[in-house]
């Protein structure tokens, strides 16, 4: 579990000061879905330009020059690739027929399968993020369809927001949540991983009571917005992942040895569930709660698909636990 957030400025009405303030307020309100690292990419004198520290954002001074008018932002909670290692964290760059800075929130589990598949170049970057990033370049160019064809490859769970040299910003809208909002009468666009995240932010920095239109983006669906605030839109193909569905398995031959289990031919799904708590971003005693009050795993598996819902249900589970604790004893 990771965040991602960010803001295109293309009205240009707002002072440097305040997009400084809300590229830090966004990035400390998104340490509630990551903590281990935390950084920023944005376009300096027609360059990209990378700034990222294992560190939670609040610990992160981060300062834009002042001519940049598009940022993008990632905290993450490390699952692959020491964060030590600050080549491991987003935002990752790359480069196809333009330079671009690539961010994820979610897992992807086919990653080594398609670095021996696609003939990639081995690299010292252990997180499995950056296969998106050799993708697009192994693709040679960065648009509609070469974005399409990597978030058709990857097999996991994912949002990806590139930036590229030109600021137009790009997203791409897998399973994993993303919120979206334009306040038109300042040309101004800022997204987050989470409504929550979002508005943490903007009181932060005075703009909640700002009119503003939220954007509704599905899965499946890839935009794009240029430096002069233009709406495109594209689409590709979900793959409806399941840790437990065939399909999945069939695109991961080993899936028995990387996870750990001596049969392929039978995986217990709760046991399953839960040596992937650590990668998921959640508490296994949460998982464990779930499954004892009745849910299935793949009933799980779509609750973590939003967390807030996830973390509501377990909530409500351990409230239902304590009045039933209260009646045994004063009953």
């Amino acid at each position: 579990m990771c965040a991602l957030y960010g803001w295109l400025d293309c009205g240009k009405k707002l002072p440097h000061k305040l997009l400084n303030k809300l590229t830090q307020a966004l990035a400390n309100a998104a340490e509630e879905r990551g903590t281990d690292a935390a950084g920023i990419s944005y376009v300096r004198n027609g360059k990209i330009t990378i700034y990222k520290r294992p560190k939670p954002a609040h610990k992160i001074r981060f300062k834009i020059p002042e001519n940049a008018t598009a940022v993008m932002g990632h905290t993450r909670l490390a699952t692959q690739g020491d964060k030590h290692n600050n080549y491991n964290n987003h935002p990752f760059f790359g480069r196809s027929d333009k330079s671009f800075a690539f961010a994820h929130n979610g897992v992807l589990y086919n990653d080594k399968e398609l670095r021996k598949s696609q003939k990639l170049p081995e690299t010292q970057i252990k997180t499995d993020s950056y296969i998106g990033v050799q993708l697009i370049e192994r693709y040679g160019r960065l648009n509609f369809d070469s974005l399409r064809k990597m978030a058709e490859d990857v097999l996991g769970s994912f949002v990806f927001t590139v930036l590229t040299e030109e600021n137009t910003l790009y997203l791409v809208k897998g399973d994993n949540p993303l919120y979206l909002v334009h306040f038109e009468r300042l040309g101004l666009y800022v997204y987050a991983s989470t409504k929550s995240i979002m508005d943490k932010a903007l009181e932060a920095v005075g703009m909640r009571s700002e009119s503003h239109t939220v954007i509704k983006i599905t899965e499946g669906e890839i935009i794009s917005i240029d430096s002069n605030g233009l709406i495109d839109k594209s689409q590709f193909e979900p793959d409806t992942y399941s840790f437990f569905s065939p399909k999945s398995r069939a695109r991961l031959p080993k899936y028995a040895d990387w996870l750990g289990f001596e049969d392929e031919d039978y995986i217990d799904e709760a046991e399953l569930l839960l040596s992937m708590c650590g990668c998921l971003g959640v508490d296994e005693d949460d998982v464990s709660l779930l499954l004892e009050c009745g849910y299935s795993a793949l009933e799980i598996e779509e609750l973590l698909l939003d967390t807030d819902s996830f973390h509501n249900e377990v909530n409500e589970l351990k409230c239902s636990c304590c009045i039933d604790e209260k009646e045994a004893v004063y009953g």
